[in-house]
Parts: C-alpha cells; structure tokens; sequence
C-alpha cells in the first residue's frame, strides 16, 4: 500500500516514513504540495497522504482542496499533519476534505490511533 508524505521539513518526512514503513507502507514523499500532485498524478494508488499545511509553492490547505476537487483520488485518506492548531484552521481543513487532523508534534501512538479511525492499522 503506498502512502505519500507532504512537508516541507526532511526531518519530518524522516519522522513520519519510519512510522508508516514499519506499518508496511510503501512511501512516497514530496516537499510541498505541488511535487505531491506530481507523484500522485504518476501513482494514483496511494492510499493515504500526510499532509503538512505550512509549506511554500503549494501549501497542505491548497493540495487538500486540489486533490478533493477530482474524483480520482476519493479513495485516498488525507491527513494533516501540523502545527496550525486554530479550530478554525481544522474546520477549514476537514471542510476541504482531509479526513483527520494531527497536531505536532506527536508521538507515535498519536499517528497509530489516527491511522485506526482511518480504518488503517497495518498493512497486510
């Protein structure tokens, strides 16, 4: 199964890949939201994307919009993964279409948890 990672900070995508490729995931990443359009547009089998929101070119607000405005990825889960802690920066974010939230930081059970209400736990 493959997931794409969506944020500007290497450290970051290196945080996240270790967590989703001991899932078994296949990962993908990208560092702003239009090189994620790219590999999404060359892979359109990913099954769920993280989604940083503070990023330049394309933020995660933008790409989630983008991506919520074609049909073609509507199996994709969509999961932002931020700093931007405002209700009105979540609302905005799930209004758009992603399908959780994750505050940073966070641990590892935090994804884990996110990713069950996902209906994703591991991959099989």
């Amino acid at each position: 199964m493959n997931a794409l990672i969506i944020d500007d900070s290497k450290a970051m995508r290196t945080i996240l890949r270790g967590i989703l490729v001991n899932l078994g995931f296949n990962v993908l990443e990208a560092a702003d939201g239009r090189e994620a359009i790219e590999q999404m547009e060359l892979s359109t089998d990913i099954a769920l994307a993280l989604v940083d929101w503070n990023m330049p070119v394309m933020n995660g607000f933008e790409f989630i919009s983008e991506v919520r405005s074609s049909n073609v990825y509507d199996g994709t889960k969509l999961m932002m993964v931020t700093t931007e802690a405002e209700m009105d920066s979540v609302i905005a974010a799930l209004e758009a279409g992603a399908d959780e939230y994750l505050m940073k930081p966070f641990t590892t059970e935090a994804v884990l948890e996110k990713l069950e209400i996902l209906g994703i736990s591991s991959v099989e």
